[in-house]
């Protein structure tokens, strides 16, 4: 067995664990819901786009939408192409999908890192809204596990690609607000 087959050997023992020991009526209900929060970062794009209309939260916000940007290119556009990973209930009989079957590749998740780049902007400026950030970022993170849409190690590929466009978004949109809008000032 080789590298990547004992890696998706490891992956698939942790979905089947949360398969056969997590998996409830009211988890079955919640989790879609969750998972939803991070379906093209919608939620994220829109916390971004409301903290552009108020000075306190305008730089946060151009730094969460940098961040999301770099992300939507490194993930979606390199990433999951290149690595063309399929998805684990393609490997996987008789998993009861709870939501659509995904038109993407798998590695990375591309819902874990969206909440993580928002996240980790929100992290670095201001940890009371950044904390509740990370929970919800980590909880939507695992709903692509327990729906059993990414491997966890689409998860820790995520979570890799979100804090690093997270803090690139961060020094950049800060580079260039200190360049340019201090200026102005």
């Amino acid at each position: 067995m080789g590298f990547f087959e004992k890696i998706t050997s490891a992956d698939l023992q942790v979905l089947e664990w949360i398969r056969e020991n997590l998996w409830c009526g009211f988890l079955d209900a919640v989790m879609p819901v969750i998972t939803f929060l991070g379906n093209a970062g919608w939620f994220w794009i829109a916390m971004a786009v409301v903290m552009l209309f108020f000075g306190k939260t305008r730089k946060t916000g151009l730094m969460m939408g940098a961040a999301l940007i770099f992300g939507l290119v490194l993930c979606n556009l390199i990433l999951k192409p290149t690595v063309a990973r399929i998805r684990p209930y393609e490997l996987v009989e008789g998993v009861k999908l709870l939501i659509g079957e995904q038109s993407d590749f798998s590695f990375p998740s591309g819902h874990t890192a969206a909440s993580f780049e928002a996240a980790t902007v929100l992290m670095i400026r201001d940890k009371k809204f950044g904390i509740p950030a990370l929970v919800l970022a980590s909880v939507i993170a695992f709903s692509r596990m327990y729906l059993y849409v990414h491997y966890p190690t689409d998860i820790l590929g995520g979570i890799a690609v979100g804090v690093l466009c997270g803090v690139l978004g961060y020094f950049v949109v800060g580079y260039l607000w200190k360049r340019f809008a201090e200026k102005k000032a």
